[in-house]
């Protein structure tokens, strides 16, 4: 099931470090399970605090403003201000809530994205379990935000937050329908559904990525790119919790750390999905060589081409909230059911006849030659 198991490669080093052969073996097991467990955790925290700083500095450019400009230098350090402010917050339980519910809630939103982020490819080697199921690993934990969402908005006892967790079930739920199909397009053509498999049967250039291999991966990197901004719950598709209808939906009575917790979730889910857009569509970081045996620079280079890919898609998600209104419901949910679904079930098919037709060659600009 596991192709390549980080945990593994840090064991096989830990055992090659002299001193700690003495170890008693079910430690060194732990310790290599341990350390990227940790490493994702302050990885998600990391970006998530990166992409609230690139939110408000986006938000401040496009309303003519300064944004973030006092602590630390150009700002950046207003994340880790506004992080401490969180934690010492009073954390605050209605009496009326569902208690063991309403703590739970958060914890399972925000374990759904740190699994996710076990299975994608940073490029390299740079992949904590490249499991040969991995684009199914992520669609199924993702279902986790739904369990989350839902069960804040139920176990809060507050009609505005209920109304939240409903809004969400029904819009990740019919969402996760064009996204999932839309990323199977590109499974027919590799052949595998391991995330690090997909970026290597894609080149280095810009003609070999899978978006540009048939005039329907082309199509289904739009659908995704769209059913992501609507799973992710961001505009024009922030139902779940629209301010000016929902007073905040499902997290309305939540305070301090655990209403952060919503939020890093939120920001996290932003750097998923534009990172499974650019190892999926885009290529990852594929630069033409073996991410395992080539030499350690070159393995850097695939990770810094990896987020140079990522990094504007997760700018262009943010630039969209700040530009578009937000859709009626009955129109968001009409545009999934009605045209997205059918759309991604015609490219999925399409994409399959391509494949019989060609042999699985030729990118669609140049019409197999």
């Amino acid at each position: 099931m596991i192709q390549h198991n980080l945990p593994d490669m840090i064991y096989k080093f830990l055992l090659g470090i002299s001193g700690l052969s003495a170890i008693p073996d079910f430690l060194l097991v732990t310790a290599s399970y341990l350390i990227p467990s940790a490493a994702v955790l302050g990885f998600v925290m990391f970006v998530s605090g990166m992409l609230t700083y690139a939110e408000r500095k986006v938000s401040a450019d496009i309303q003519n403003r300064i944004g973030p400009n006092r602590v630390g230098p150009f700002g950046l350090l207003q994340m880790l201000a506004d992080g401490v402010k969180l934690i010492l917050k009073e954390d605050i339980i209605p009496d009326a809530v569902d208690r063991k519910l309403f703590k739970l809630a958060p914890y399972i939103v925000f374990s759904g994205t740190m699994l996710a982020v076990t299975v994608v490819p940073f490029g390299g080697p740079f992949i904590v379990a490249d499991l040969n199921i991995g684009l199914v690993f992520i669609i199924v934990v993702s279902s986790l935000i739904v369990v989350g969402f839902l069960m804040s908005g139920w176990a809060s006892n507050n009609k505005w937050a209920l109304l939240g967790g409903i809004r969400s079930a029904a819009q990740i739920i019919s969402y996760e329908i064009p996204a999932a199909l839309s990323l199977f397009t590109v499974v027919l053509i590799a052949g595998t559904f391991s995330m690090q498999k997909i970026v290597m049967s894609q080149g280095p250039y810009p003609w070999d990525w899978f978006i540009f291999h048939n005039p329907f991966t082309f199509v289904a990197f739009f659908i995704f790119f769209i059913s992501s901004l609507a799973e992710i719950n961001r505009l024009p598709f922030d139902f779940p919790e629209a301010e000016s209808e929902l007073v905040s939906g499902y997290n309305v009575e939540y305070s301090g750390m655990r209403f952060a917790l919503f939020f890093l979730a939120e920001f996290a889910n932003i750097f998923i999905s534009a990172s499974i857009a650019a190892a999926v569509f885009l290529g990852g970081g594929n630069i033409g060589l073996d991410p395992y045996e080539s030499g350690i620079g070159f393995q850097l280079v695939m990770v810094l081409i990896f987020f140079a890919k990522v990094v504007p898609l997760c700018l262009v998600t943010i630039w969209i909230r700040w530009t578009l209104p937000r859709l009626r419901i009955d129109q968001m949910l009409s545009m999934c059911w009605k045209y997205f679904i059918p759309m991604s079930f015609a490219c999925l098919a399409m994409t399959a006849i391509w494949m019989l037709v060609f042999n699985g060659n030729g990118i669609f600009w140049r019409m197999n030659g």
